[in-house]
This record gives C-alpha cells, sequence and structure tokens, in this order.
C-alpha cells in the first residue's frame, strides 16, 4: 500500500501580488516560512519515508524545512515543477488583459498544455508507486500540478477548492487505484 502526500509549497510574494510564476524561480516569503514551519510541526507526528520535491527554491525549501523536522533528507525532480507559463510568468490577471486582450487564453503564449502536465505528474507517481511501493511519500510541489494530477488519480473527489499553502492531500493505493484519505488540509496554518 503506497501512500503520497501532495503538499503545496509555501506562499511567494508573488502569490500575494497574484502573479503567474510558473518555472520562475521565486522564493518564499517570511509568511511561506513561517507556514512550512508549521506543516513541519504537524508532520512530526506522522511517519514518512522519504521526501521529494520540484527542484524550484519555493517548493524545495518548504520541503528542507519539513525535512529538517523528520529527519529525512530531499530528492528532486524536474517533472513536480509548477506548469510552464510561457510569457504570462509575472504578470497579474489584469496585466494579461491590457497585454493581450480578454481572449488571452486562447493565444498562444507558451503556456505548457494540460496534457502535458498530466504526463508530468502522473509519470511521477507512476515512479514513486512502482520503486516505493508499501512506503509513505511526501511530494512538495505546485498548485497547478498538483490540483491537475489529482484530477486525473482522484476523479472521484470534487477538486475543484482552490488549493491552499502548505496544504496536505493524501492518496492512498490500494486494490489498483487510487483513493483520497484527507484533501487540502491546511489546519497547521488555520487553526492559529
Amino acid at each position: 500500500m503506497t501512500q503520497i502526500g501532495f503538499i503545496r509549497h509555501g506562499i511567494t510574494d508573488w502569490n500575494i501580488e497574484m502573479k503567474a510564476q510558473g518555472h520562475t524561480d521565486i522564493p518564499l516569503n517570511e509568511t511561506g516560512r513561517r507556514q512550512a514551519y508549521a506543516l513541519a510541526e504537524r508532520l512530526k507526528e506522522e511517519d514518512w519515508d522519504l521526501i521529494y520535491s520540484s527542484d524550484l527554491s519555493r517548493a524545495k525549501e518548504t520541503a528542507d524545512i519539513v525535512s529538517q523536522a523528520l529527519g529525512l533528507s530531499v530528492k528532486t525532480d524536474k517533472r513536480l515543477r509548477e506548469m510552464n507559463c510561457g510569457e504570462i510568468e509575472g504578470t497579474t490577471l489584469e496585466e494579461r488583459i491590457t497585454r493581450w486582450g480578454n481572449n488571452w487564453r486562447t493565444l498562444s503564449l507558451g503556456i505548457e498544455s494540460e496534457e502535458s502536465i498530466v504526463n508530468r505528474g502522473l509519470s511521477f507517481v507512476t515512479y514513486i508507486h512502482e520503486k516505493y511501493n508499501n512506503k509513505r511519500v511526501l511530494v512538495v510541489s505546485h498548485g497547478g500540478l498538483v490540483g491537475t494530477t489529482l484530477k486525473h488519480l482522484i476523479p472521484h473527489v470534487d477538486t475543484k477548492e482552490h488549493l491552499f499553502n502548505t496544504s496536505i492531500t493524501k492518496l492512498i493505493h490500494l486494490n489498483g487505484k487510487w483513493d483520497c484519505e484527507l484533501f487540502n488540509c491546511a489546519k497547521h496554518i488555520h487553526d492559529r
């Protein structure tokens, strides 16, 4: 029985400013670091075997903070990067509308396709399940990649809710399929 705990990284200044981050390597801000420490404190009460992270610093720093609390090392995998937002990286919705118009989503702006994001996410999950069967693996990534991947892994679960920064979603693999034990839980920051 494989278990995966998907975690969205801590908050960044660009999250607050509502800018598309994509592959741009934006670091955590101080609030994001506090969120990661709160998550680490929560996860100390649980048993996890491994931690994987996106190689982008906002996810990697979140994973490093958690790993120190759990006594585990962090492995990185580029498949866990956020979706590539192409030309819209660093822009707000208002800036996109000003620059490209209300129909900017229909333009070819170098934005990674949903199919590509899903393929990366599912490829990584398959790798984890095959290599670490019967292990508990934390995966620190990004809202776009995690949300899109979850939609395909657990289509029977309503995953429309925006993922909170440092939220954890726990999946378990039983009888040949994935099921969700916990979705988008950020009680470690919301209960404070």
